[in-house]
C-alpha cells in the first residue's frame, strides 16, 4: 500500500492548541466531538500512546480511520481498522482515508492526517447485463 496525496495536519493542530492555551478559544470550542465520533472511538478506535493535550487524562488518545470512495458504495464513510487498508487499496482504484484523533473523556478531536490509497487505475466498469448482441 503506497499512500499518495498525504496531508499532515500537525501545524493546524498546533495552531488550535496554541489558540486554546492563549485563551483565544474556549475548551468547549475544541472539545466538541460529535457523539457518533466518540462512539466510533470507543468501539472501533485504535489506542495510541499519546495523551490528550487538553485534559491530559489517563486515557490515551484514540485514532479513528474513515474511508471514502465512490467504489465503496453504501459503505463509503465507514470506520475501518488500519489492518484493513492494504486489502482495500489492492481492491479499489481510489479511496480517501481520514484519521481523526479523539479523547473520549473530554471530547478533543482533530483530523491528524489524510491520504489517498488504491491501485490508481481507472475503476472497473460495471456491466449492465446487456451485451451488444442484445440491442
Amino acid at each position: 500500500m503506497r499512500p499518495r496525496s498525504v496531508v499532515d495536519y500537525a501545524l493546524a493542530r498546533r495552531a488550535t492548541l496554541g489558540d486554546l492555551f492563549a485563551g483565544r478559544v474556549a475548551s468547549g470550542d475544541v472539545c466538541d466531538a460529535h457523539p457518533y465520533l466518540v462512539r466510533a472511538a470507543r468501539y472501533h478506535g485504535e489506542p495510541t500512546r499519546k495523551r490528550c493535550p487538553v485534559c491530559r487524562g489517563g486515557d490515551p488518545l484514540v485514532n479513528v480511520t474513515y474511508t471514502y470512495g465512490d467504489e465503496l458504495g453504501p459503505s463509503s464513510g465507514r470506520v475501518r481498522a488500519t489492518r484493513e487498508l492494504p486489502g482495500l487499496a489492492a481492491r479499489y482504484s481510489e479511496l480517501h482515508v481520514y484519521v481523526v484523533e479523539v479523547c473520549q473523556p473530554c471530547g478533543w478531536n482533530h483530523l491528524i492526517t489524510s491520504y489517498v490509497i488504491g491501485t490508481g487505475e481507472p475503476p472497473a466498469r460495471k456491466h449492465s447485463g446487456r451485451r451488444a448482441a442484445d440491442t
